[in-house]
């Protein structure tokens, strides 16, 4: 099965120095950079290399550029959505493409390894993601992030979806999913576009499937160990991309056993919003802004839905030392 590679850089020609060449060094692929109208060389060096570049003239979101690179993406099977700061293993996808071919394998979440920089000495022994999880809160988490690398076996259980960092779908999977032509939702912008794009999947009726030989090293820009760090509006548009989320994908039957769990959320997440981090309150009137394109939206992906009740659950018992987005006081995203 062919891929197309979709990498992104917003004025990451010096991550794009290390992550780039072992993209290209991936069998059976071809390499597409999106040039998100940076001024740092991207686009010289992404031709140096002998990649395919596709330039946009103005600065789009996160979700807008990738959805132009895959309107331009190669003719493939496969799509490996994938950041300028990951850096894949030798082997990455002889590991990860044969699992699309498994009945009802619609992606793969490889294993992403935490790094501190672009450098092999900046990698660390310590898990960065193996797939993400929603929990029954509606809430989106990393499988793994921060546990020792030692403890990646025994998982059984299948990911909820692929982490966007580094994301291998099969190209009908996306084209199936699009709502409008975007495979990302653009309101979204950036943070959970990944988990509503997996959400989605799993409606239509595909599932995912880790990959524990499918390496790639990620310096992770938001997880739960920097989220006090990041400006308030990453924090808040993180908080109001799971009320849009809720309001495109869930229905009364899959909402109706989790909704004490979804409530008593509410309920934490409002008054730490009041109490700790008034910046969040914003996110409620703009989610109810985006509310009428969500539902027009909704429409779409609920006549297009295949599959019954998505497996919300809380990450794997196995990993019960692991951090999620939002787990503990002083970190609801």
């Amino acid at each position: 099965m062919r891929t197309a590679i979709v990498m992104l850089s917003v004025d990451e020609a010096w991550r794009l120095e290390r992550s780039l060449p072992a993209a290209l060094a991936q069998p059976g692929a071809e390499v597409l950079v999106v040039d998100n109208a940076c001024s740092d060389g991207t686009a010289d060096l992404a031709r140096r290399l002998e990649a395919r570049v596709l330039t946009l003239p103005e600065r789009r979101s996160y979700a807008a550029a990738i959805n132009a690179g895959l309107a331009a993406a190669p003719d493939a099977g496969a799509v490996l959505l994938l950041n300028a700061d990951c850096t894949l293993d030798a082997g990455f996808l002889a590991a990860a493409r044969p699992r699309l071919e498994e009945p009802g394998v619609g992606s793969v979440a490889p294993l992403l390894l935490r790094a501190t920089g672009m450098e092999e000495a900046d990698r660390l022994d310590v898990l960065d993601a193996a797939g993400m999880t929603i929990d029954r809160r509606r809430k989106n988490g990393l499988i793994g992030h921060g546990v020792p690398a030692r403890v990646r076996t025994g998982w059984r259980e299948d990911p909820f979806g692929p982490d966007g960092a580094c994301a291998l779908y099969r190209r009908e999977v996306l084209d199936a999913v699009a709502v409008d032509g975007e495979v990302l939702d653009e309101d979204m912008a950036l943070w959970a576009s990944d988990a509503d794009l997996a959400w989605r999947a799993r409606l239509a009726g595909w599932r995912c499937v880790h990959e524990p030989r499918a390496l790639a090293w990620h310096v992770r820009f938001y997880s739960p160990t920097t989220r006090a760090a990041l400006p308030p509006e990453h924090r808040r548009l993180q908080f109001r991309n799971r009320l849009l989320m809720m309001a495109k994908n869930d229905r009364w039957s899959d909402l109706r056993g989790d909704l004490h769990h979804v409530l008593a959320y509410e309920v934490l997440a409002l008054g730490h919003t009041l109490l700790r981090e008034r910046s969040l309150l914003a996110a409620y009137p703009d989610a109810l802004a985006h509310l009428p394109a969500a539902r027009r939206r909704r429409l779409v992906i609920q006549v297009r839905r295949r599959a019954g009740r998505p497996p919300f659950s809380a990450p794997p018992r196995a990993l019960k030392h692991q951090s999620q987005l939002a787990g503990r006081p002083g970190r609801i995203a």
